[in-house]
């Protein structure tokens, strides 16, 4: 993996966020790339939750002080950065007063999903599209982890599909099992992607606005699918099925490496 670009793109990482299935991949995957030679750049949202003092996250004046379009309104993107202990790898925050200050991640005290979580993934997904272009740093492998990340693939295939910095990039999503706890609006989400002039052809898996649903959107536009979960659901199953890309089926955390390494250098690359 010597000198190979690879941009990680996560809803949550350890030790950000609780330890679970997604984010203790989205963790050991770059670290064990990283030990290999790989260059590596990490993304996840800067959630309320996150401990900014502990962790020591700073602003990034260079990379922040753009607005993004969101459903036609001016969204100020603030750019943070932390050094992941012992690894000596950056992972670079998406921050926003209005999506991501708030003490919680997708849901309310009740559990509910966040009404407004479309528009943050799509913030965040505009937000690490955006910074990646300030650094001017053209990736040869982006791989995707957690539902909030999953609509990178499709706004890099249709919105950012003229821009050269990603011309020779390869996507992987890896496909993970969620504990739904709920749906968001499927009609409004899908308003909100056209306004971005995305084709409603591309947005036929948003059923119901599901975590499986956006995952779903990122398979279909994916040059590869990792199974993150040792058995998926139907749903899913079904989508991966159905496409005729590289997969590489599930990997246990404690001996994943060489089976990744293959897979990206001679299945993805």
């Amino acid at each position: 993996m010597k000198d190979k670009r690879i941009l990680y793109i996560s809803s949550e990482l350890t030790p950000y966020l609780p330890e679970n299935e997604v984010s203790k991949m989205a963790f050991e995957v770059p670290k064990e790339m990283h030990h290999q030679g790989a260059q590596i750049r990490m993304f996840m949202p800067r959630f309320g939750v996150i401990n900014e003092r502990r962790h020591q996250l700073h602003e990034v004046i260079r990379l922040s002080g753009m607005n993004l379009i969101i459903n036609d309104m001016d969204m100020p993107l603030i750019i943070k950065v932390a050094s992941l202990p012992k690894e000596r790898m950056q992972v670079y925050f998406i921050d926003n007063e209005e999506y991501f200050r708030r003490k919680a991640v997708f849901t309310d005290k009740e559990g509910k999903l966040f009404s407004d979580n479309d528009e943050r993934a799509i913030f965040f997904a505009k937000g690490v599209v955006e910074t990646v272009k300030k650094l001017n740093w053209a990736p040869d492998i982006i791989h995707i982890h957690g539902w909030m990340a999953s609509l990178l693939p499709l706004y890099l295939r249709e919105y950012y599909k003229n821009d050269p910095l990603f011309a020779e990039s390869k996507i992987v999503t890896s496909a993970f099992n969620y504990d739904n706890s709920g749906v968001l609006d499927g009609k409004g989400l899908i308003d909100k992607i056209k306004f971005d002039q995305i084709s409603e052809d591309k947005l036929g898996s948003f059923s119901n606005g599901s975590g499986d649903d956006f995952v779903k959107v990122a398979i279909e536009n994916s040059d590869a699918v990792i199974k993150g979960s040792e058995e998926l659901n139907e749903d899913l199953s079904k989508v991966i099925n159905d496409l005729d890309i590289p997969v590489l089926d599930y990997q246990p955390i404690e001996g994943f490496t060489e089976a990744y390494s293959d897979f990206y250098l001679n299945k993805v690359l």
